[in-house]
């Protein structure tokens, strides 16, 4: 077989089983509306309840391999307990959101099967971008899915003090090392775009 027709086909079964692939992916946009972010952080003296919006969140995912990408970010300049001199020292001190203004998780990863429809529960890993810094998580996912629509809730650790950031107990008050973050959301569930399965080259090849 000459060689050019060879790499043509070699081109051509590439190109196909990306498409096999994109075809299999499933794209989860959740919406910031319909989505909530809640922290808990334990005190001696009390518990200290935040919350934080969402600006954005995107999930691109293959329910047969598990493979996955995207972003899920948190505004951390809009974080709010309610306590105006809390928040100051909250920002400038612990979560220093004029340099760091987003708080990222970025799955890479999810195990368990997602129904058509109903509930299942899937564990998602990836990575949290905070401070610039980023750590591994694990994080188990409750998911209702209803036709297109989708419901979501995680509660999970923060081991804010052990990632770096500063411990703001003082000496008549100590605070938890951690916090924990429930994460309440709805979005909906598409088939991601088969473009993005294609190598550059092909894609410049099919824009008319």
């Amino acid at each position: 077989m000459p060689r050019r027709l060879m790499t043509v086909l070699l081109a051509a079964l590439a190109i196909g089983v990306g498409l096999d692939a994109a075809a299999d992916q499933r794209t989860l946009a959740l919406d910031p509306a319909r989505t909530s972010v809640d922290f808990t952080l334990g005190a001696t003296l009390h518990t200290v309840h935040g919350s934080a919006p969402l600006t954005r969140g995107v999930v691109v995912f293959d329910p047969g391999g598990g493979a996955a990408s995207g972003e899920i970010v948190v505004d951390t300049r809009a974080t709010n307990t309610g306590n105006a001199k809390r928040d100051r020292d909250m920002h400038t001190k612990v979560l220093v959101s004029d340099r760091h203004p987003t708080v990222v998780l970025r799955p890479r990863h999810v195990a368990g099967r997602l129904p058509p429809t109903g509930a299942a529960t899937l564990t998602v890993h990836g990575t949290i971008e905070l401070l610039g810094r980023e750590h591994e998580v694990s994080v188990l996912v409750e998911v209702i899915v209803d036709g297109t629509e989708v419901a979501i809730r995680a509660e999970f650790e923060v081991p804010y003090v052990a990632w770096g950031l500063e411990d703001p107990s003082k000496l008549l008050l100590k605070v938890d090392p951690f916090v924990i973050v429930t994460v309440a959301a709805e979005g909906t569930l598409s088939a991601a775009g088969v473009s993005a399965a294609l190598p550059s080259s092909a894609q410049d090849q099919s824009e008319p």
